[in-house]
């Protein structure tokens, strides 16, 4: 495999991220987003990239006090098990550490086992009102909702990274 980069993405980005979560959306795993919307959160995205260009992105919202939600979060599909992912998540747990020294990162989604092998765990998803009255209620499957919410704090990452 080639070397893999995990970095914030630039304008320059936008139609690679455009394009990932177009497919994804497509299967109505991720919501849609346009390239104007990327373009204009574009400081919350990162981007996974390597010798062959763009094979991944994700984002981190910030809801305020310390809370946090990692969204758009998907791997080309024929690059899917390579661990790509995962280094998002990482990269962009560790940015947060290094950032704050209290905070909490959730996320809701249909592959609850990925972020729980990131360290995440399963919560309740009506702990998140900020997410649901934001996005949720835009969401075509707000009422048939099958997305797990989850969450990592920092001194659960912390501890997990000592070990």
């Amino acid at each position: 495999m080639n070397r893999l980069t995990i970095r914030k993405a630039v304008a320059e980005d936008v139609p690679a991220i455009h394009s990932l979560l177009e497919h994804y959306a497509d299967l109505g795993i991720v919501l849609r987003r346009s390239q104007q919307d990327i373009l204009f959160y574009l400081r919350n995205f990162y981007v996974a990239e390597d010798a062959t260009g763009i094979c991944g992105c994700s984002a981190i919202r910030d809801f305020g006090n310390d809370l946090l939600e990692v969204r758009s979060l998907v791997v080309a599909p024929h690059r899917q098990g390579e661990g790509i992912g995962r280094a998002i998540i990482a990269k962009i747990l560790g940015d947060v550490d290094a950032m704050r020294s209290k905070w909490r990162v959730f996320t809701l989604t249909g592959q609850p086992e990925f972020f729980a092998k990131q360290g995440f765990h399963t919560v309740r998803r009506e702990m998140f009102p900020e997410k649901i009255w934001s996005d949720c209620r835009n969401c075509p499957k707000n009422n048939c909702c099958d997305e797990v919410a989850l969450i990592v704090a920092s001194d659960d990452y912390r501890a997990a990274s000592q070990r």
